[in-house]
């Protein structure tokens, strides 16, 4: 894939590609970025002084680009969660007229933006989720999520999953499964944990979909009876699980951790902040496995990110708890008007223009088939997952025994495959998302079929680099020395 590919926004007013057609490398722009960066902004989950963050200077759809003139297809969604893609007109429009008109106001206030969000966003999730409690973003939303339940059942344990990530704020990294939670975990926060369903590495020793659920539901129950169910407040689960590896739960599992919720009076979470609107190809993950919860939140992809906002979705019977006692939290930025402007032109522009559609369309028809033909020529392919644009390729050094591409939590020369890999995907003009042993393969809900085969070309090439660690690799290398 060459790095002069046009890219394609849907609903764009101006030509496709424009913005990059227009742009002209700067390095003086660069240098001065990267300077200001280096020497005041301190950086997510990183040692600050071992990372070399690269300077963006646009982005547009399916693409961004930096000073010299790289451009760069993204497969990452940023961190999943431009759905929209970059600078849809129709978005940047109305936060442009929404700031206009009104920039900001208390949440205490009933302002039309703000309420005509909830009602786009209660009219797509399943069941009586119809009232809507907005943050800034996904942890917050599960931080409220949690008190919720806690405040409605008056029990303290909240039970999740192994393979989970919920947030880095304070109950949100305590529920998180994956060693980000390691250093701030208090273990005393009322966590209970779990292993979840995943069949490629079962730890139920099941062979069969069916055998790995029913293992996997009872290991649930079992702990939940040694906890004592009066004690668990709610049960947390990504829908399909995300970071830890776009992990499909089997047919059934859903739906019986809804009846065991039932059967103990258990409040049910699922977290949708990385799942929902469009990225499974359906607006909500939960319709793929026809399930409703008690609780559901969101953020990243219900305006793409363009201005910060999450939120959870209530049911009748949770709000109904708070009709006449107070709900003891709230945040200043609560449905921030420029954030709902953002969300309503997201919903309608993905309603409009099929956008979630599309998505169902391209994970069908061209990453599932692409991905699983990939696998066939790649011994670094231990198993593809996923649904519309929602994959991930599990890595491997070995295939028969499964072993990962690379330790768990690997970094330093133990993580080298991994990093070479996604150098290969970056000399390539692909941006990867890549987690531990695992690629995974997210672009926008807008993207079109071209720019997706284009990623998998992409992807094609820069599987050598992962193959070369393999056993298959290492016996194909000895043999060409002999």
């Amino acid at each position: 894939m060459t790095s002069n590919n046009t890219p394609s926004q849907s609903g764009s007013a101006a030509a496709p590609g424009q913005r990059f057609a227009q742009f002209q490398p700067d390095p003086a722009a660069k240098a001065a970025v990267h300077a200001a960066d280096r020497a005041h902004v301190f950086h997510s989950w990183s040692a600050q002084g071992l990372i070399d963050p690269l300077p963006i200077a646009g982005a547009e759809g399916s693409y961004f680009w930096d000073y010299d003139g790289n451009r760069f297809l993204d497969f990452s969604s940023q961190l999943v969660n431009t759905n929209i893609g970059h600078q849809h007109p129709k978005v940047v429009a109305a936060i442009q007229e929404q700031a206009g008109r009104l920039c900001t106001l208390a949440p205490g206030f009933a302002v039309d933006v703000r309420a005509e969000a909830a009602r786009l966003i209660a009219e797509r999730t399943p069941g009586d989720l119809d009232k809507i409690f907005f943050t800034n973003a996904g942890a917050e939303a599960v931080e409220h999520a949690v008190r919720m339940a806690r405040v409605h059942t008056g029990r303290p344990k909240v039970m999740s999953a192994y393979r989970s990530y919920h947030g880095a704020t304070a109950a949100a990294i305590n529920l998180t499964g994956d060693p980000r939670r390691w250093a701030s975990d208090t273990g005393t926060a009322g966590v209970v944990r779990f292993w979840g369903p995943f069949l490629y590495r079962s730890h139920f020793h099941a062979t069969t979909e069916a055998e790995e659920c029913e293992r996997a539901l009872a290991h649930l129950e079992e702990t939940i009876l040694f906890e004592g169910p009066q004690s668990i407040a709610a049960i947390i689960l990504e829908t399909i699980v995300g970071t830890a590896g776009v992990l499909m739960p089997p047919a059934g599992y859903l739906a019986g951790v809804r009846a065991i919720c039932d059967r103990y009076g258990i409040v049910f979470v699922l977290d949708e902040v990385m799942a929902g609107f469009g990225r499974t190809g359906t607006w909500f993950a939960a319709d793929l496995f026809d399930v409703t919860p008690d609780l559901l939140t969101f953020a990243k992809g219900v305006n793409s990110g363009y201005v910060p906002l999450g939120g959870v979705a209530i049911s009748g019977a949770i709000a109904a708890t708070f009709d006449q006692r107070p709900y003891p939290g709230g945040l200043t930025y609560s449905g921030h008007p420029l954030a709902c402007a953002s969300a309503v032109a997201t919903i309608n522009t993905m309603a409009e223009e099929g956008i979630v559609e599309n998505a169902a369309r391209i994970g069908a028809d061209v990453l599932g088939p692409g991905l699983r033909e990939l696998a066939e020529r790649h011994p670094s392919i231990g198993e593809v997952r996923g649904a519309g644009v929602f994959w991930a390729l599990d890595l491997v050094r070995d295939r028969e025994t499964r072993e990962p591409l690379v330790p768990y939590n690997a970094t330093g020369a133990d993580n080298q495959p991994m990093a070479e890999f996604a150098a290969a995907c970056k000399k390539q003009g692909l941006w990867p998302f890549v987690n531990m042993n695992r690629t995974h393969v997210v672009p926008a809900c807008t993207v079109t079929e071209a720019e997706a085969k284009d990623g998998l070309a992409a992807l094609d090439e820069a599987l050598n680099a992962a193959d070369a660690h393999t056993t298959a690799g290492a016996a194909g290398a000895a043999g060409r020395v002999l």
